[in-house]
C-alpha cells in the first residue's frame, strides 16, 4: 500500500495566482528561461546577498555562512510568469508512495531537513500536480521546468520566497 503524507502550508501561493492568463501562455510556447540560484536574490543586499548569490547548487556541508533570514526575505520579480528551469534538491512535501506532487526545491542537500533552512529567496515552492515526480531519494538533484513567480509562503519546514507549477521534473545532468 502506497504511504502519502502531506506538510501543510500555512499561508497561500498568491503568487502563482496573480499571473495573468495570457502572459503565462505567452511565456509557455517560448523556450524556458534557465535560472540559476543567484538570479533569485536581488542586486542590493550587501555581502550577504553576494555569498548567497555565488553559492549556486551546492554539495551538503559545503554551505557553513549562516543568512540573516530577514534580510534573505528579499525576492525578485524579475521572473514572475515566466516559464524557467532550475537546478536544486527536491524536499517532498505532498506525495503518494515515491510519487511527488509537491515539495520544496532548494540549492544544496540536506537543506530543509537536518541544517537551518536557506532564507526564503532561496526557497520554491513547486507543485508537479500535472505530472507527480517519482523521486529515487532526497539527495538526487534535478531540473525543475515551469511557470516561476514570487510567492510567500510558509511550510513547516521554512519561509518560502517563490512558488513553481512544474511542467516536467528531470534527474540534473
Amino acid at each position: 500500500m502506497a504511504h502519502s503524507r502531506r506538510l501543510f502550508m500555512t499561508q497561500g501561493l498568491a503568487g502563482l495566482g496573480a499571473f495573468s492568463l495570457a502572459g503565462g501562455l505567452a511565456q509557455a510556447a517560448d523556450a524556458p528561461v534557465e535560472i540559476t540560484w543567484r538570479d533569485l536574490v536581488p542586486d542590493s543586499g550587501g555581502t550577504e546577498f553576494d555569498a548567497l548569490r555565488d553559492l549556486g547548487v551546492v554539495q551538503h556541508g559545503q554551505l557553513s555562512t549562516p543568512f540573516d533570514q530577514e534580510k534573505g526575505g528579499a525576492v525578485t520579480t524579475e521572473y514572475n510568469g515566466t516559464v524557467v528551469r532550475i537546478p536544486g534538491y527536491l524536499v517532498p512535501l505532498d506525495f503518494d508512495g515515491t510519487s511527488v506532487t509537491a515539495g520544496l526545491l532548494v540549492p544544496y542537500v540536506g537543506a530543509c531537513i537536518h541544517v537551518p533552512p536557506p532564507p526564503p529567496n532561496q526557497l520554491i515552492y513547486v507543485t508537479a500536480d500535472k505530472s507527480p515526480y517519482e523521486a529515487q531519494g532526497l539527495f538526487e538533484p534535478v531540473y525543475v521546468t515551469g511557470l516561476f513567480g514570487t510567492s510567500a509562503a510558509t511550510t513547516q519546514l521554512a519561509e518560502v520566497g517563490y512558488a513553481l507549477s512544474a511542467d516536467l521534473i528531470e534527474p540534473y545532468s
